[in-house]
């Protein structure tokens, strides 16, 4: 039997977003009560919401373009949906403190612990457990990350993406932007704001899923990720 895992944040007004990216905002443009002509409705259903909100809202893919100036026209829409349609495993780091560096000899060593081997074209996703002991508290910002030594480990196995559950992939002001760097160097992008990667530990390989929206010259989407888990 096919299981489907949503890894996706729900997207809402007032939603935590990452230093001075675009707040969400939700209005209600057209409601049910206008269509059907009523004047002065003392309630209003939606029948159409207005979102104002950034590329890089909940969870969400980095395009090229965003990882340096020099990948100026590498945009979301121009990326090969390969890329987004992957092979995925999904590492232990629960037992990562707030801003604790994930290196290298600690992936091999997940890797090993869970049987698993990284192969060209994956997903690699780091469960950390931050999402569900700190989502939208005052430690919220500061999860665990991997270090520019692990972007660079990931990126030589020329693997299509990895994911965090935290609003960064490295840890700010130590290593994020030098993870930025090297996925645009390297040609591999990541996804930030995952939940439920809990449940994907123990589970193997499975197929990953994280289409973006197809925003012309766009620096990132947001995406509704999932893992689908085969004979559960």
């Amino acid at each position: 039997m096919t299981k489907i895992i949503d890894l996706s944040q729900i997207i809402y007004e007032g939603m935590p977003v990452y230093k001075d990216l675009p707040e969400v905002k939700m209005t209600i443009h057209n409601s049910h009560e206008e269509w059907n002509g009523i004047k002065n409705p003392k309630t209003k259903t939606p029948a159409v919401h207005k979102l104002e909100l950034g590329e890089h809202t909940g969870t969400h893919v980095d395009a090229t373009n965003h990882m340096e100036i020099q990948h100026k026209g590498k945009s979301i829409d121009k990326m090969p949906l390969s890329m987004f349609y992957t092979e995925g495993i999904c590492l232990d780091f629960s037992h990562k403190t707030l801003k604790e560096l994930i290196e290298p000899h600690e992936i091999e060593l997940a890797c090993k612990k869970e049987g698993l081997v990284i192969k060209k074209g994956d997903t690699v996703l780091f469960y950390t457990d931050h999402y569900r002991k700190h989502f939208n508290g005052e430690n919220w910002s500061n999860g665990p990350g991997i270090t520019a030594d692990s972007a660079r480990f990931l990126g030589e196995k020329k693997i299509s993406a990895f994911g965090v559950e935290t609003m960064s992939p490295g840890v700010p002001g130590i290593s994020n932007k030098e993870v930025h760097h090297i996925c645009g160097e390297l040609n591999f992008t990541h996804y930030e704001n995952m939940i439920n990667l809990n449940q994907l530990i123990g589970k193997g390989r499975f197929r990953f899923i994280g289409f973006p929206l197809k925003i012309k010259g766009g620096t990132g989407s947001p995406v509704r990720a999932v893992a689908i888990l085969e004979n559960e």
